[in-house]
Parts: structure tokens; sequence; C-alpha cells
């Protein structure tokens, strides 16, 4: 056999579309997986519509003004994109993250997968893009449909907002980009400790358990500890100049939450990269 015929018999390397393709095979073959997503948007939208809901009772009919306090001012932001329904989408773009690394360490397709594609940042390049822009798209989503369904409702009672009041597009933004930023934490959680249960417990302690050691304004340092955590970046981004809700004292700027809140993404993005690239399979 000569030369010539050698070369012609040699597989092309895999170009990068076909690496998007093949995750994307990986990611729909297992239906629990988007559908579980999809399910916590769904929830997460009613969530925020419920919320806003039950104020209006609250809104026609506010409380009597105390002494020495403000007159009582509804907040649309702090009630229509609640901290419930983005926990739960932190949750679970987190689980679907960690699941798509962890999920072929268990199965073994991992070996596979490397084997027909030695270079292993191409894939996990594929995997960030395709986990990444899903989640983006869910948060994007969740993030638009209930402030235009909220403010909507609050319209008759003349305490709605528009996309173009002060601070309201940064807070859609801010809450639709924190659920990426969770799908990237929870695929390096799933790359360094390779376990369904190991890496979803870390997730809820780093989302959820975490913060609960940071709080209080006694100490200034362990408060700006708590408010670099994940979460808390999109906590202070979807306050508006006029609100009446704050983080209290030494709260970060805006500007200082979407860097943390970026670094958080590298840092993951980073982390999943190493740990893959020279840890056995």
């Amino acid at each position: 056999m000569n030369t010539a015929t050698l070369g012609s018999t040699v597989e092309p390397a895999p170009r990068f579309l076909d690496l998007l393709a093949a995750e994307w095979i990986k990611l729909r073959s297992l239906r629990s997986t988007y559908w579980v997503l999809a399910l916590a948007s769904l929830v997460a939208i009613a969530v925020n519509v419920n919320a806003v809901h039950t104020d209006l009772p609250y809104i026609d009919h506010p409380p009597p003004r105390m002494p020495g306090q403000s007159p009582y001012t509804y907040d649309p932001l702090f009630h229509g994109l609640g901290s419930i329904a983005g926990d739960l989408m932190a949750v679970a773009a987190g689980s679907l993250g960690a699941i798509t690394v962890f999920g072929e360490y268990t199965t073994g397709l991992v070996r596979t997968t490397f084997a027909a594609v030695p270079d292993r940042r191409g894939v996990i390049a594929a995997k960030v893009l395709l986990i990444g822009g899903i989640t983006a798209l869910a948060g994007l989503v969740v993030s638009a449909v209930s402030f235009f369904t909220v403010n909507a409702m609050l319209a008759s009672r003349h305490v709605g907002l528009s996309l173009a009041d002060e601070g309201c597009l940064r807070a859609v933004l801010g809450y639709a980009a924190i659920v990426p930023v969770c799908a990237l934490i929870g695929m390096a959680l799933g790359a360094l400790l390779r376990h369904a249960t190991a890496s979803i417990v870390s997730l809820v302690m780093l989302m959820f358990i975490l913060p609960m050691m940071f709080g209080g304004d006694r100490y200034r340092w362990l408060k700006e500890i708590g408010t670099h955590l994940p979460l808390a970046t999109v906590q202070r981004l979807t306050i508006t100049p006029h609100s009446t809700t704050t983080m209290g004292k030494y709260a970060p700027s805006v500007l200082d939450s979407w860097i943390t809140m970026g670094l958080w993404g590298l840092a993951a993005l980073v982390a999943t990269l190493l740990v893959v690239r020279r840890r056995d399979v």
C-alpha cells in the first residue's frame, strides 16, 4: 500500500460543527435533561407572576403608614424578578451543566468521545457553547416573560415599569445572565467530582448554604465575601436606583457585580478545561 493510499484512508479531523452536533445528539437523547430545564423555566415564570398577582390586594389597599416611616412603595422588580424563581433556575441550569459532564464519566461514554476526538479542549468548548447557549436562552425567556407579564398586570395600578425605565434593562439582562453562569459552575463541579450526588450537593451548598455564613453587616469583610458569591450578583443587578430594596451596608456597585458574575463564569470554564485535560478518564 503506497503513501497516497494510506493518506486517502485517514479520517479527517472533526470540525467544531461536528463536535457541536455530537453534543446536541447526546443532550437530546436524554429527554429528562432538557425537559427539566423547560419545566423549571415554566415554573419560574409562574412563581414570579403568582407573586405579583397575590400582591395586588396589598397594592389596592396599602398598609397604613407607620410613624417615622416613608409611605409604602411597591417594587415591581423585587417581586416580579423574585429570588425564588431565580434560585430554581440556578439549580436547574447548574444541574444540567453538571449532568453533561459527570454523566459521560459515569457511563464510560467519555472514553469513546476522547478516543474519537483526542483534542479535549474542542469537546469542552462544544459543551460550553451548547449548554451555555441553551441556558442563556432559557434565562432570557424567563426574565423577559416575567418582566413584561407582571408589569402588564401592574399597569392598571400605575406602578408598573417599562424596559426603558432606569435600571430595568440591566435587571432583565442580569436576571438572565446568571442562568448560564450557574450552568458553567455546574459543569466545573461535574468535571471535578465526577459523581451525581456530590456534584448536585456541592452546587446547592455553594449557591444557598455558603451565603448564610457571610450575612449581616457587622463585619465588613464577611459581608463583602457574601456579596461576591454568584447569586448575590444578580440580587444587586435587579435593584434600581429608586428602589426601596437594598442589600444593606457594604453593597457592591453595579459594575462590581457584573465583573464578579463574569469572573465566576470564567473561573468555572477554566477549571473545567484544566480538570478534563489533566485527569485520566
